[in-house]
């Protein structure tokens, strides 16, 4: 291999997370968009004396975070309506908004936005469901960002289109666009329980069925949720659904706050993963989702930030953290989602969610080189006793340092590679300035 293509990144420490132990004078060698060689140091150096060396001191080197669950151009609906309860901050403020800005345009300027914030703090793939997946992927894809785009699918109009046999077509024609492409997948996307009827839900898993097609829904993020749905129906939105025949492995349920034995047992009978959005949860007063229990089930549950609009950041890192704290009042157990378990909720856990884990979510030869590097040299993390502890209770976003997707520098001593930090501030305060203009006064 030439030069180029061969790259050796030493790092004080490498969490590979294919094991729960720290690799010390360790380094990972990469070429091209993959992972050739973790080894010590020395061998590394021998093995390969044309590569190029990164040297990273202080820093620890891992995999990317996974953000499994958002939507990436309401990035530009940010503080917009705050501090309000779910239902209303959607029907009095955020559908409305939506069906007034959300189009291409909208979506492109968002997406790009959103992806340059979470470059920075570290995520390296991301899922996404929102109006026009086809514009997120085309924006993801320029930028090198490996993203998963879910096509939304609801029973009313939206921007996006008339109704479900709409949004079908635009979601396969997107499936057909992209499906040989290394960093981009297409998935189905149905909205939730009460905003989607039982007949676009069978059509979704049947079409997954056959093109092997991820699906994510939004579930149980609320009390009243589950409680109109027993009243309209007799049944929990997890049973309606089950009864549908619609959960499998390649589903991700979202939120998940409201929770019994019923639920448990069908997620683990039928493979299903949780993913968890502790911030926005918690900024909406939804509820608590319970990830000690859920974990002690053996179900898989993943990490994500949901949308900067009911979240305010795309930030793993304090999303992480916020996760790790909560699990433990929730559950009243000090114990519970420890520190390097909170991790791999973030990593390796939303890879297995996303069908990816055999690409990317540790550290091994063969996977796909999505790599951060995280600067320890802050005063806020010394003295240093555990570093995994450290990046879950102490760290912060601005101590991601370096940045890989598919083996390209994305982020270089806490800077964007690729984009210009003031065209999209210029851009973000002109939509900013359109959308105060139009809103309502009091």
């Amino acid at each position: 291999m030439s030069l180029a293509e061969e790259t050796i990144i030493t790092a004080k420490w490498i969490l590979t997370l294919e094991s729960d132990a720290l690799l010390l004078d360790h380094s990972v060698v990469i070429g091209a968009d993959k992972i050739l060689a973790v080894l010590p140091t020395a061998q590394a150096v021998t093995r390969y004396p044309n590569a190029q060396r990164i040297d990273l001191p202080q820093q620890m080197l891992m995999p990317g975070f996974v953000n499994c669950h958002g939507h990436a151009a309401m990035n530009l609906f940010k503080g917009l309506a705050d501090d309000l309860p779910l239902m209303t901050w959607l029907e009095e403020h955020i559908w409305p908004a939506e069906g007034q800005w959300v189009d291409q345009q909208f979506v492109a300027d968002g997406t790009k936005l959103a992806i340059s914030e979470m470059l920075l703090s570290g995520t390296t793939c991301f899922s996404d469901m929102y109006f026009f997946p086809e514009v997120v992927a085309d924006v993801a894809a320029s930028m090198g960002m490996r993203a998963t785009c879910y096509g939304p699918i609801l029973d009313f109009p939206t921007p996006y289109g008339s109704g479900p046999d709409e949004y079908f077509e635009k979601i396969l024609a997107a499936h057909d666009k992209f499906k040989h492409h290394p960093l981009i997948d297409i998935g189905f996307g149905p909205h939730a329980p009460y905003t989607v009827s039982d007949a676009p839900l069978k059509k979704v898993r049947m079409l997954s069925d056959q093109l092997n097609m991820p699906i994510q829904i939004h579930l149980h993020e609320t009390e009243f949720e589950v409680s109109d749905a027993l009243e309209k129906s007799g049944m929990r939105p997890s049973q309606r659904l089950d009864a549908l025949d619609f959960w499998g492995p390649d589903v991700q349920a979202v939120h998940v706050t409201q929770l019994n034995q019923q639920d448990k047992d069908i997620f683990k009978e039928k493979g299903v993963h949780v993913i968890h959005c502790p911030q926005s949860n918690l900024k909406l007063a939804s509820g608590f989702c319970p990830t000690h229990e859920l974990q002690s089930a053996h179900i898989n549950v993943a990490l994500g930030t949901d949308g900067a609009a009911s979240n305010n950041d795309l930030d793993m890192l304090s999303e992480m953290h916020s996760a790790a704290l909560l699990a433990k009042a929730v559950s009243k157990d000090a114990s519970a989602l420890p520190a390097l378990e909170a991790v791999k909720m973030a990593t390796i856990n939303g890879a297995i969610a996303l069908g990816k884990e055999d690409q990317i979510g540790s550290i091994k030869v063969g996977k796909q080189a999505d790599l951060i590097s995280i600067d320890f040299s802050d005063l806020a993390c010394v003295p240093m006793y555990d570093p995994v502890s450290q990046l879950v209770y102490s760290a912060s976003r601005h101590q991601v340092n370096h940045v890989w997707v598919a083996g390209q520098l994305q982020v270089k001593d806490k800077a964007l590679c690729h984009v210009n930090p003031s065209q999209l501030m210029t851009m973000a305060q002109a939509w900013a300035q359109k959308i105060s203009a139009a809103a309502p006064r009091d």
